[in-house]
């Protein structure tokens, strides 16, 4: 791609972000700690669900050291219905591993629990403005689609990425990310308003096709666990392993128990369960 064509790339996404970009909480903020806490919360999680648990846990927790200081189970009961319990987990140990603040270097933060290298690049760049190629599932389309005419792999992305990206950062990557969110979207994508589609190779050539069928969350083993972690939760003494499975009513308790603790997200003491001090 000529020089010139990336100039006139950057410049139309850039200026289309100025007058379209989504005002969002954690991008008003270079703390370190506040945006690695946006991002583990953005994991597999949409930004409607994720903006007021975010204002939530901050209120709550507005440093490491708070976040540290806090019991597991203190933590899991703030961040109880966002899901994936783990990443609650993940973030709590880290605290504990980096009181005094969260690092910026990318591979300082890649070697943190739970952190892996989109979230490192993403910290590192939106914290201090670090030029990082990095690419989430929006970036991996949006890219791949303009210059290859179809989603990109995460590689592929990142190359990409590392090609193209513009002097700013942070505003480059939130760009990318709102065009894929709200314009070049996975069906259907509104080509006539992206500020792209005179450079989109596959312009044209995305079609509405059938919506992916997901696994029904309503049985799944994922929504047992956040069940078990909710009544837990709202029990400040624990529960008997009998009372917690009678609530249950699942005969995949007792697996998801021995899970659960095997994730740390759950003990048991003196015959009961409940969350970790």
């Amino acid at each position: 791609m000529e020089e010139a064509v990336k100039r006139s790339l950057r410049r139309r996404l850039l200026r289309w972000y100025a007058r379209h970009g989504r005002a969002l909480p954690w991008r008003a903020t270079r703390d370190p700690y506040a945006v690695l806490v946006s991002e583990v919360m953005l994991q597999q999680t949409q930004v409607s669900r994720v903006v007021p648990r975010y204002r939530e846990f901050l209120r709550r927790f507005a440093t490491p050291r708070a976040l540290a200081r806090a019991s597991l189970a203190d933590v899991l009961r703030v961040w109880s219905g966002l899901g994936y319990n783990r990443r609650a987990r993940d973030l709590h140990r880290i605290a504990r591993l980096a009181p005094r603040g969260i690092p910026t270097d990318p591979v300082a933060l890649d070697a943190l629990p739970g952190v892996g290298a989109y979230t490192a690049g993403a910290v590192a760049c939106f914290s201090t403005g670090a030029r990082v190629a990095f690419a989430d599932t929006n970036i991996q389309r949006v890219l791949g689609r303009i210059v290859l005419g179809h989603t990109a792999t995460d590689r592929e992305a990142v190359d990409l990425d590392r090609m193209l990206m513009s002097r700013d950062a942070a505003r480059w990557h939130h760009a990318l990310m709102d065009l894929g969110a709200t314009v070049c979207t996975s069906r259907a994508p509104r080509c006539t308003a992206c500020p792209l589609r005179g450079e989109c190779r596959a312009r044209g050539r995305i079609a509405a096709g059938p919506r992916r069928r997901q696994a029904p969350f309503a049985g799944s083993t994922r929504r047992l666990r956040g069940r078990v972690v909710a009544l837990l939760a709202a029990a400040a003494d624990g529960m008997t392993v009998r009372a917690l499975r009678e609530r249950v009513a699942d005969d995949r308790a007792g697996t998801v128990l021995r899970d659960l603790a095997r994730d740390g997200l759950i003990e048991r003491v003196r015959g009961r369960v409940r969350l970790p001090g």
